[in-house]
């Protein structure tokens, strides 16, 4: 991997909440989130500091995390307390389209997208932590993420993908032949075909990343893949995964009592389909922290973070 590029901000733009988890950019340059208190928001003249303004849209009654735009100003959330909603931006309306797999109940469900067959794809987390206790699976290295897809006029998704180390972030390859998932306590992005002749089979598609990858998002089927990078690589977390499934349970119930702050150095990746690097862009000492998700408009990267109360604007890199 190439030396890392600066990533330099030029402003932030508060959004009246905490915790702008997923950001996502509209063909007018608008960028959608998802706040603490269960609000879906929709920033105006982000680029523009002295006339950015946020409206809301709707109010999942949950914690919003994921988002993915679908036609006709509707709108896919990943809610971590009520599951896969459909939202109408229009009329601000909210609605379940899937709470449980299996007879389980949904939670923690983190990322999503629509592929142009109607088919929605999306990730869970963890089945052994909530939200709030995120750290907790990270520490456990508890492999209990997946992979989830639902059908059109379906309500209950099919499981295609278990035992992934905190799935997270979801984006499609160009074409439309592959999804790439972003396995955050693993340092990796695999890949699962959907169609050829490895269809349903997983692989690794970018591994040992210099950091934890979370959301992603793809702008066009001719750009990169964003992806967020929540925190650096942590050498004794590393070692802690080698250990003993015991001890890692013991670590896992002292970091979800222990007051957190995340560290100061942020960075984003882009890649293309063949899994190489085209940017990585740094900054150490950040004010701006837990970068979570990162979308491209109008010439800049827009971060969004869980841990901040506003998105951050930065310099896009030049393309390569």
């Amino acid at each position: 991997m190439d030396r890392p590029a600066a990533l330099v901000p030029r402003h932030y733009v508060a959004v009246g909440g905490r915790g702008p988890e997923d950001v996502v950019a509209d063909s007018r340059g608008r960028v959608l989130t998802g706040v603490a208190d269960g609000r879906i928001l929709r920033l105006h003249g982000v680029t523009k500091p002295a006339t950015a303004r946020v409206e809301v849209l709707a109010e999942t009654g949950g914690r919003p995390l994921g988002l993915a735009l679908l036609p006709d100003d509707a709108l896919l959330v990943c809610d971590a307390e009520r599951g896969l909603l459909g939202v109408d931006l229009a009329e601000g309306t909210v609605r379940v389209l899937a709470d449980e797999v299996a007879g389980e109940r949904l939670r923690f469900c983190s990322n999503v997208v629509a592929l142009s067959d109607g088919s929605v794809y999306f990730t869970v987390s963890s089945r052994r932590y909530p939200l709030q206790h995120w750290i907790g699976d990270l520490v456990e290295h508890t492999g209990t993420g997946r992979l989830l897809r639902l059908v059109p006029g379906s309500d209950t998704p099919e499981v295609l993908l278990e035992g992934l180390q905190f799935a997270n972030g979801l984006a499609p390859s160009g074409d439309e032949t592959f999804l790439i998932v972003a396995e955050t306590g693993a340092y990796r992005l695999s890949r699962y075909w959907l169609a050829g002749p490895k269809a349903g089979r997983s692989e690794p598609f970018a591994e040992d990343l210099p950091g934890m990858p979370d959301n992603l998002w793809r702008g066009s089927p001719e750009g990169p893949v964003w992806v967020s990078l929540a925190g650096p690589r942590v050498p004794p977390l590393d070692l802690l995964h080698r250990g003993t499934p015991s001890v890692r349970q013991a670590a896992a119930r002292l970091a979800v009592r222990a007051p957190f702050r995340p560290p100061g150095t942020i960075g984003v990746l882009a890649v293309d389909d063949a899994g190489r690097v085209v940017h990585h862009l740094v900054r150490r000492r950040s004010g701006f922290r837990m970068v979570t998700s990162v979308c491209e408009t109008e010439g800049h990267l827009i971060l969004g973070s869980l841990w901040e109360p506003g998105v951050a604007v930065c310099e896009a890199p030049a393309g390569k």
